[in-house]
C-alpha cells in the first residue's frame, strides 16, 4: 500500500505547483505593489497548505476543479509582460543587422 505521501504522481504535484505559480502571478498583475502583493502571496499560500492533506482523488479534483474556475474568473484583462519578454514593448525592438550579403538592385535590374 502506497502512503500518502506518494500516492499522486510527480505530474500532478506539476501540476499543482503550476496553479499555484498562475495563481500568483495572476495576483501579481492586479498588484502592482510589492508589500501589498505579499500579503495576498502568503493567503494563496494558506489556500493551497490548507488542501495539503486531501487524498481522496474526487474530493481532489473538484478542489482543483475551483481553483482553475476561480482563476479563470478573476484573470487579468491585460497582464503585465516584461519588457523583454515576448509580446513585451521592447521584444525584439533592436534586432542585430543581417549577416547576409547585401542584393544589388541596380546591377540585376539590367537583366
Amino acid at each position: 500500500m502506497t502512503s500518502p505521501a506518494t500516492a499522486f504522481s510527480s505530474a500532478h504535484r506539476l501540476y499543482v505547483k503550476s496553479l499555484y505559480r498562475r495563481y500568483l502571478k495572476n495576483t501579481l498583475d492586479w498588484t502592482i505593489r510589492r508589500d501589498i502583493w505579499r500579503g495576498q502571496a502568503i493567503q494563496i499560500r494558506a489556500e493551497f497548505e490548507s488542501n495539503r492533506n486531501v487524498y481522496d482523488p474526487r474530493a481532489l479534483a473538484q478542489i482543483l476543479e475551483r481553483a482553475e474556475a476561480r482563476l479563470a474568473e478573476m484573470k487579468h484583462p491585460d497582464p503585465v509582460i516584461p519588457p523583454l519578454a515576448p509580446g513585451g514593448t521592447k521584444w525584439e525592438r533592436n534586432i542585430p543587422p543581417s549577416m547576409e550579403p547585401v542584393y544589388d538592385h541596380e546591377a540585376n535590374a539590367h537583366h
